[in-house]
């Protein structure tokens, strides 16, 4: 396999650092094949892109993946259901011309200070698209509203939720965490062990929503380590 290694550049997910990504570059028709076994070693796809954090001075971001057939509701997550018990799901696999005035919303209204914004429709169209792997769409429908999506790629032992995305004024019934336990429950049904939610980076808040979804396992010091209680 070959990679490359990107310029430093200002890090995502914590102030005043830099990342660096490796990145997959060799030229290999079999991609989605690949993609299979890259991301259990801790990569994950952004358009056509593999890549993988790689920063000389941190190891902040782990690869967190959750253990489908064994997740069970926290009281809290059982609370996030019942909320949203009206809400119905739908599985697409083909892009929808309304998904994009939703994404422009939340990206505006929740993400002004990230690096999403402002958001257009070729960077939205960029950021999802795969030409060796088309995504699934999960949406969440309530009284005829489509409230939330979530992008999610699908793998031979795996979903690999790309992104979710929600109606802002909704942001009380913690739709983003609902639409994972949507994704899990589909994942059981389709005898899928794993749900990749991407990186964990204990330090950014933003992020730490990922690790109350028990037990999942981590990447660092490549290998998987089993996580069976939240870490504070």
């Amino acid at each position: 396999m070959k990679f490359g290694l990107t310029q430093a550049f200002p890090c995502s997910y914590l102030p005043d650092q830099s990342e660096q990504l490796l990145v997959y570059v060799e030229d290999n028709q079999d991609l989605r094949s690949q993609y299979s076994v890259l991301i259990r070693a801790g990569f994950r796809r952004s358009g056509d892109q593999i890549y993988r954090p790689h920063c000389r001075h941190c190891n902040a971001c782990q690869s967190i993946r959750v253990v489908s057939d064994e997740f069970t509701p926290s009281k809290s997550q059982k609370r996030i259901l019942s909320k949203n018990r009206a809400v119905e799901i739908q599985v697409r696999r083909n892009l929808q011309a309304n998904y994009y005035s939703l994404y422009e919303a939340y990206i505006t209204e929740r993400h002004a200070d990230g690096s999403m914004y402002p958001p257009s429709i070729s960077q939205f169209i960029n950021f999802i698209d795969c030409e060796w792997n088309a995504p699934l769409f999960f949406e969440a429908w309530q009284d005829g509203e489509l409230v939330a999506v979530s992008i999610v790629d699908e793998l031979e032992e795996a979903y690999s939720a790309l992104y979710c995305f929600f109606a802002p004024h909704l942001a009380h019934r913690s739709l983003g965490k609902f639409m994972i336990m949507q994704i899990i429950r589909h994942a059981v049904a389709q005898n899928k062990p794993y749900v990749y939610l991407g990186y964990q980076v204990d330090a950014c808040r933003k992020m730490n929503y990922k690790q109350e979804f028990l037990p999942h396992e981590r990447f660092f010091d490549n290998k998987w380590h089993r996580i069976v209680k939240k870490i504070d």
